[in-house]
């Protein structure tokens, strides 16, 4: 069987972190001298995740994202020039009855992924345990730019978009190489405000803002393309995307329509996961503008917001649908998102996470005889 990305079946990289984990970074929080036993906890634990993927079945395994507090903060702050503020709890971004924790991302300098990055180091160590291919998901280029406000970015020259929008193209160009070196041949870069600035609301608020939402669309499509356009053959680049995930509850909603384009023909990405397991994504019309080729999209029909578990038949209807518009060979299943996007996780129990894990590949071999 290829070792070699895309595969059938896939996951979007956050997992539930374990009581062990979450103790030890409880307690450091709270004044415990105990670095030590947080790094030795999580690495019990991800190599726990790692044989629990590899015994399901998956041919691509993450670290779940154990080290980590949020899906994209961390990398944020580890960059050079970023800095992540903590304020007011009533000023967090509001996501679904409720809000996220109050931590801000500040840009005080020239930006730059600095050559130690410990994101590498987190790879290493996913590499050193698996003996199938290694992962990782990082949060894309615009993800900096979405999620900082304007009063937040501090440097002048970074008044002008475009030249913030190119210094993080070649910040990403370096992380891509310096991944690259590590011996990452899977990166996933995780560019959900694709989808955000397919909603309505979050639409006005950009354009509040001075800022044409179609505008950013093509500027964060160009940022992706310019961070990977440069990636050795052998490198495959996965993109998620989604409508936020914070403890089961989501951020935004609407339609791929507007963004759709840009993504699948702009970007230059080679596999996208796609929210797709409630109507706030709309319809799977978007999916004839992924052009005929080697890009795969991985619907995720699957939904990690809860642990009520879909059926096989239902799943095999929904990709009968997706067959109308695009190839099915360039399908495959992932969940709709991750079980942990925030060390808090989402409301589901850890059981439910490795059965909604079987499933993908149950149906990856049901639809299309392997993963």
């Amino acid at each position: 069987m290829t070792l070699t990305p895309p595969f059938r079946a896939d996951h979007v990289g956050s997992l539930l972190r374990p009581p062990a984990v979450a103790a030890a970074r409880k307690a450091r929080a709270e004044g415990a001298d105990n670095a030590a036993e947080l790094r030795a906890a999580e690495d019990e634990a991800i190599r726990d995740v790692i044989r629990m993927q590899e015994d399901i079945g998956f041919k691509a395994v993450t670290d779940g994202e154990i080290r980590r507090s949020f899906w994209h903060y961390d990398f944020m702050g580890m960059l050079t020039g970023f800095d992540m503020e903590e304020r007011d709890p009533e000023q967090g971004a509001q996501f679904a009855g409720v809000k996220l924790r109050p931590v801000f991302p500040t840009i005080k300098g020239k930006l730059d992924f600095p050559d130690d990055h410990p994101m590498l180091e987190h790879f290493r160590f996913v590499a050193g345990n698996t003996g199938v291919v290694p992962k990782i998901s990082i949060p894309g280029p615009s993800c900096c730019h979405f999620r900082t406000a304007k009063a937040d970015i501090h440097p002048v020259e970074y008044q002008d978009a475009e030249v913030l929008f190119a210094d993080l193209a070649a910040t990403y160009a370096k992380a891509v190489a310096k991944f690259y070196e590590a011996g990452c041949r899977y990166l996933q870069m995780d560019d959900i405000f694709f989808a955000y600035l397919c909603d309505p609301k979050h639409r006005a608020a950009k354009a509040a803002e001075g800022q044409d939402p179609d505008w950013l669309i093509e500027q964060y499509a160009k940022m992706m393309h310019d961070a990977i356009k440069d990636r050795p053959a052998d490198m495959v680049i996965g993109m998620h995307m989604c409508r936020g995930n914070f403890r089961s509850t989501h951020a935004a909603e609407g339609a791929y329509d507007l963004a759709a384009d840009a993504v699948f023909n702009k970007t230059g990405v080679d596999i996208f996961f796609m929210e797709y397991d409630t109507e706030r994504a709309g319809g799977l019309e978007p999916l004839r503008l992924l052009a005929k080729g080697k890009q795969r999209v991985l619907p995720g029909f699957i939904t990690t917001k809860t642990g009520e578990m879909e059926s096989i038949d239902d799943l095999r209807r929904k990709f009968d649908e997706a067959a109308k518009y695009a190839d099915l060979d360039q399908l495959g299943i992932a969940p709709q998102c991750g079980f942990a996007s925030t060390e808090e996780g989402n409301a589901v129990a850890f059981d439910d996470q490795r059965r909604k894990l079987e499933l993908v590949i149950r149906t990856a071999e049901a639809i299309w005889g392997g993963v």
